[in-house]
């Protein structure tokens, strides 16, 4: 009786705090997509925009949610509101009020994001229908928290509750894709939260808490609290009860009967799984070595990578087939390799890189997967090795090929992506009968889809990150012809979210694809990337490679080409006749225009990948006019050079490497 009582008057007092929280609170985050495209003072669409933002606080308050568009054409607004699922109508409509108001100030993007901790507003020039890209974001408030005691154990328990809130909120219907629960803790409880937009597909909402908690786990573990914020979906957990709605209380499952001999067993398991393992990798580093005659690396020495990479956790058995992993670093045994391979046969090569040859593979389960076998000659192999680990495992995009596991065992440094049937980009475009195959909507998807993959590695995901690499082999497509980027082996991290630029003196990627300032001087940002997806947009579009048109005599590079008939008034003339037949005139002159702009000389004057995006979603949005690109790419390269490490940079810069 006495806590039914004490319950009551928490739930009658904590609205009171969150009123009284929310009077003087600070906006958690503030995200604007599209920098390069803003609205003007006092144009139709800031008045559009005011509009929708009156009309938010009191609609959303009914429900809890609203969403509504202003205007028409290139000026309409589309906006949503979303209250916290456990906030009363009072507490939503002066959240939305206050955020309806914030959300004004700053930036003058014309897409922009606000989370409170009772709310949050977006408004975008584009139907939200679009935009279903996971955008993980967390607050700086997440680095104040102080950490626990057995951080392990506790990361453990505090997954299982956000499983299973998520599965509460994306697969009950009931729940308006919201749930809260607890769970034990040693002496205390953790409190996790979970919610989605409520007007998004139930799988997609799974998808985002999935995607979140992956951020969540990088972010926040070990300590007391932690937030993800993001466009669909945002999650939390604090060891208080910050939540005011009635919540499901979990416990985590002990060992059952005779539960001290099995975790004797699993911990003798563990212990020799990594002592084998353990025991390979030193074998391989003795074996390498000794075959490069004690040779060290210019940079670093072979065992010292092997010691990054493979970081003092627990090696356990996964759940799926013979995975053996831990969190940095998951393995498949190389007999399980070798099966799926058939050794590695010739009648299983998909394709041969710079770096090694790609199998495909089947695995015991039936799984299909590719198999990329890394070159054992040289120390470059292993620092690409270890960059794609780190890279690729922590990416998820629809756009982005999917990274399943690896090996290192004897001599053999081995990658395991999931299986791309239609292999890659350039055997399509380049080759004169599957050219056929590709009509004016499929390449406008191919074209939209690697913009999107690009926008995610540069402003959605986790960390800033330069492919460096970007051309037709190194996008993939799967089953239903969906472009996926590949091949992370020269790509860089900029940790710092505020740097855009680094320079360096090794000069990685592929000579036709690389932007001027990269070749000549060996200055790199996320505008050369753009340089590099400029360049393959023209070739999707001409069919024509970029790299050795001078033979054709038509002009020094397709890119001088494509701006030689754009002055002209030509523009049609470049376009593959295939794509003649199928095109919208209008649609395919844009895209080439597109192009112009990606692979202007001056960086400063390329767009950004977020208005790449944009502008391909929308043809209401004025292009401006394109510069006369850079014609021609070359350098010198002098001999036993070293890279120029920038610290903020993760210290990610890779060793010398041959153009592909």
């Amino acid at each position: 009786m006495v806590k039914n009582l004490f319950s009551t008057m928490l739930s009658a007092i904590i609205p009171l705090f969150m009123l009284s929280a929310l009077t003087n609170a600070n906006p958690l985050y503030t995200y604007c997509f599209n920098d390069a495209i803003n609205y003007t003072a006092n144009s139709q669409f800031e008045d559009n925009l005011h509009q929708l933002l009156h009309w938010l606080p009191s609609n959303t308050s009914v429900t809890g949610f609203y969403n509504n568009y202003f205007g028409d054409g290139a000026d309409r607004v589309y906006g949503e509101a979303l209250c916290r699922g456990d906030v009363n109508q009072t507490i939503c409509q002066n959240c939305i009020k206050i955020a309806s108001q914030e959300v004004l100030n700053g930036c003058k993007s014309k897409e922009k994001i606000i989370w409170y901790e009772f709310c949050q507003i977006h408004y975008s020039f584009q139907n939200f229908s679009t935009l279903m890209v996971y955008t993980g974001k967390y607050p700086d408030s997440n680095s104040l928290e102080k950490n626990v005691s057995n951080p392990s154990h506790f990361n453990e328990v505090l997954m299982y509750l956000m499983n299973n809130l998520s599965s509460e909120a994306s697969f009950t219907p009931t729940k308006r894709m919201f749930a809260v629960g607890e769970i034990k803790f040693s002496k205390s409880n953790i409190y996790g939260l979970v919610q989605c937009i409520p007007d998004i597909k139930k799988s997609d909402c799974r998808s985002c808490i999935t995607s979140a908690l992956g951020d969540l786990n990088a972010c926040c573990q070990g300590l007391q609290g932690g937030i993800v914020v993001s466009r669909n979906c945002n999650v939390r957990f604090e060891l208080y009860r910050f939540y005011n709605a009635s919540s499901m209380s979990l416990t985590y499952p002990s060992p059952a009967a005779g539960g001290k001999w099995k975790i004797g067993m699993v911990g003798a398991v563990t212990c020799i799984s990594a002592f084998v393992i353990a025991v390979l990798i030193v074998s391989s580093v003795v074996y390498l070595r000794w075959k490069k005659g004690g040779q060290e690396d210019e940079e670093r020495s072979q065992h010292d990578l092997l010691h990054e990479l493979v970081r003092p956790t627990p090696v356990t058995l996964a759940h799926e087939g013979d995975l053996v992993g831990s969190e940095e670093l998951p393995f498949l045994h190389l007999a399980i390799i070798k099966a799926a391979t058939d050794d590695f046969s010739d009648s299983n090569k998909l394709g041969q890189g710079g770096f090694g040859t790609v199998y495909k593979g089947v695995l015991p389960n039936g799984k299909e997967v590719a198999v990329k076998r890394l070159s054992r000659r040289s120390w470059q192999g292993l620092d690409e090795f270890k960059n794609e680990i780190i890279l690729i495992a922590k990416l998820q995009h629809r756009n982005l090929l999917r990274l399943l596991g690896c090996g290192i065992e004897e001599d053999e440094k081995l990658l395991i992506y999931e299986y791309m049937p239609n292999r890659s980009l350039d055997l399509f475009i380049f080759d004169s009968e599957r050219r056929s195959q590709l009509d004016w909507k499929i390449c406008n998807n191919i074209i939209g889809g690697i913009a999107r993959g690009l926008l995610y590695l540069h402003e959605d995901s986790r960390l800033k990150i330069i492919h460096r690499d970007l051309k037709p082999s190194n996008v993939l497509l799967d089953e239903e012809i969906v472009a996926k980027i590949s091949d992370f082996g020269m790509a860089r991290i900029f940790c710092d979210e505020n740097q855009n630029a680094a320079k360096t003196r090794r000069i990685v990627g592929t000579y036709g694809y690389m932007a001027p300032e990269y070749a000549m001087e060996g200055l790199f940002s996320i505008k050369s990337d753009v340089f590099s997806f400029g360049v393959v947009l023209l070739e999707i579009i001409s069919g024509k490679r970029n790299s050795g048109f001078y033979l054709t005599g038509q002009a020094q590079t397709l890119v001088a080409y494509a701006w030689q008939l754009w002055n002209e008034g030509k523009e049609l003339e470049f376009v593959h006749p295939v794509l003649m037949e199928s095109c919208s005139t209008p649609e395919v002159i844009r895209c080439i225009h597109i192009g112009l702009l990606c692979v202007q000389e001056d960086p400063a004057a390329r767009p950004t990948m977020s208005s790449v995006v944009a502008l391909l979603g929308s043809e209401s949005i004025g292009l401006a006019e394109p510069r006369q690109p850079a014609f021609s790419v070359g350098r010198i390269v002098l001999p036993n050079q070293s890279s120029t490490t920038d610290p903020s940079a993760c210290d990610m810069t890779l060793s010398s490497i041959s153009p592909r």
